[in-house]
């Protein structure tokens, strides 16, 4: 039985190496919705320069941002999406398109995220741009609807701290599990 409330959306968010695919794709199966990987939006311009340890720029995730907002549209039944969303503009950019969304914060330091990333060679996303990605980072835990979770957590336990969340809260809050 799918007791997900109608039309809920989230974003699974945090630096490089924070778990997001894993959880995301753990809370879209769990909650009965799609998943939209954020990397998968990327242009291929955008992806070169990850590949060559280039960070991003506000410039270069702008049209990144605007498909990703156009996919939360798509899916007004509700839908998991990946993203860093590292900065408010960027989160405030996907919740003008999804009023009603919510974020799962996933934190780790940033010595944890460069042992992550490093385990995982074949990934566009290179251990150098680790650094830039924490001093990009603007902490959401003020914001509506944000729930911060430890990513060192087993997935299983953040999986079910995020299903538990997103049943009992109809709407957003800064409530925790």
């Amino acid at each position: 039985m799918n007791t997900t409330p109608e039309n809920t959306s989230l974003v699974v968010m945090g630096v490089a190496g924070c778990g997001k695919s894993s959880l995301g794709q753990l809370c879209a199966q769990a909650l009965g919705l799609p998943l939209l990987e954020g990397d998968d939006f990327h242009s291929a311009g955008n992806v070169a320069k990850m590949r060559s340890g280039t960070p991003l720029s506000d410039d270069d995730r702008a049209a990144w941002l605007d498909a990703l907002a156009a996919e939360l549209q798509a899916h007004p039944q509700g839908v998991v999406l990946t993203c860093s969303a590292l900065k408010r503009r960027y989160r405030d950019r996907l919740r003008a398109a999804t009023p009603g969304l919510r974020f799962v914060f996933l934190e780790l330091t940033q010595e944890q995220a460069r042992e992550r990333v490093a385990a995982r060679p074949a990934h566009l996303f290179p251990v150098s741009l680790v650094a830039s990605q924490f001093a990009t980072l603007e902490d959401p835990r003020d914001e509506p609807g944000v729930l911060p979770l430890d990513a060192s957590q087993s997935l299983q336990d953040l999986g079910s701290a995020v299903v538990r969340w997103v049943r009992r809260t109809a709407t957003p809050s800064l409530e925790t599990p």
